[in-house]
């Protein structure tokens, strides 16, 4: 159930900031909810193999080069999915950065709300 509910809130995250950002654009509810399955599907599968084999870049840059590898990952999506676009890389990295703030309060939230009951 938890998880259900937290790529609910991603695709709130997401829909809402398509909306925001003026170069990424989203059809509707349900493509958001596909992208928000799909980022988390990448997340779970590729975005580990990328960690794994940039850690030299990774340490050099002293971790700023995961904001590209997650970049990376809502770039896949949107090459995958059909009626999600993000016009330039640079969005693309905007984009990331806001999800993860997003994300990051939604989670935060979401485990507040457990520990009270």
């Amino acid at each position: 159930m938890n998880t259900i509910l937290k790529i609910l809130l991603s695709a709130i995250a997401v829909f809402v900031l398509a909306h925001v950002l003026p170069s990424v654009s989203v059809d509707g509810y349900l493509t958001a909810i596909v992208v928000a399955i799909a980022i988390s599907l990448l997340n779970l599968i590729v975005r580990p193999i990328l960690v794994i084999l940039t850690i030299p870049i990774t340490i050099v840059t002293l971790g700023l080069f995961l904001l590209i590898i997650n970049a990376l990952m809502i770039a896949f999506a949107d090459y995958f999915i059909e009626g999600f676009k993000i016009n330039g890389f640079l969005w693309t990295i905007i984009f990331s950065i806001l999800l993860s703030i997003f994300q990051s309060i939604l989670n935060k939230l979401l485990n507040n709300s457990k520990k009270k009951k």
